[in-house]
């Protein structure tokens, strides 16, 4: 009997110690979590102008902007190319920071802005035109902002026109009572609102 109690014993042990190595994996799993949440639209791509200023040091790299080349890559002082596309604006800024610092700086502050970037909006809504990209936002909040469908808008045939070329035509009618089918709108994109045929579709 004592030397069941013992096993049973044995056995809490070496459970107890399993669950405290899946503790010690749980932060890295939800660091996977985050990044994976991190939205389309927040991560810079070919073309995007990056302005990258310097301070913290009297002999900091001077203030430079540059765009994104084909290959996804950014050249900077003293360290040549580096990758940007892909990343946040903080997730390149942190990396440069960490390049220069401290292996040629003791100290220095780095900060990347991105410009601006704008998507399109066409047809049949009642205010067509450029607008900022500030957040993330789906086709139907874009017609919103953009006043709205006209009238004369074919609501089934809504197109959104990626920077990439790809087409995607949305049903604003099933997108209004299902979310899955509004599709997110990123920088570059353009939504094309058609307008009705002699059959009212």
């Amino acid at each position: 009997m004592r030397w069941l109690s013992l096993l049973v014993l044995g056995l809490c042990v070496a459970g107890c110690g399993g669950g405290a190595a899946g503790a010690g994996k749980a932060p890295s799993g939800r660091v996977q979590a985050a990044r994976a949440g991190v939205g389309q639209a927040d991560l810079l791509r070919i073309g995007d102008l990056v302005k990258i200023s310097f301070s913290g040091s009297p002999n900091s790299p001077i203030e430079q902007e540059e765009r994104i080349k084909d290959d996804g890559k950014i050249n900077l002082q003293y360290l040549g190319v580096i990758q940007a596309e892909g990343k946040t604006p903080g997730d390149l800024q942190r990396e440069i920071q960490s390049a220069y610092v401290p292996k040629l700086y003791r100290r220095l502050t780095v900060t990347v802005k991105s410009e601006n970037r704008f998507f399109y909006v066409d047809g049949e809504v009642r205010s067509p035109g450029r607008l900022v990209y500030a957040e993330e936002i789906t086709v139907l909040r874009v017609v919103a902002a953009a006043g709205g469908f006209t009238d004369f808008a074919a609501r089934t045939r809504v197109e959104l026109v990626r920077a990439t070329g790809e087409k995607v035509v949305i049903d604003a009618r099933k997108a209004k009572d299902n979310p899955t089918l509004d599709p997110i709108v990123l920088p570059g994109d353009r939504i094309f609102v058609p307008r009705k045929s002699a059959f009212g579709k």
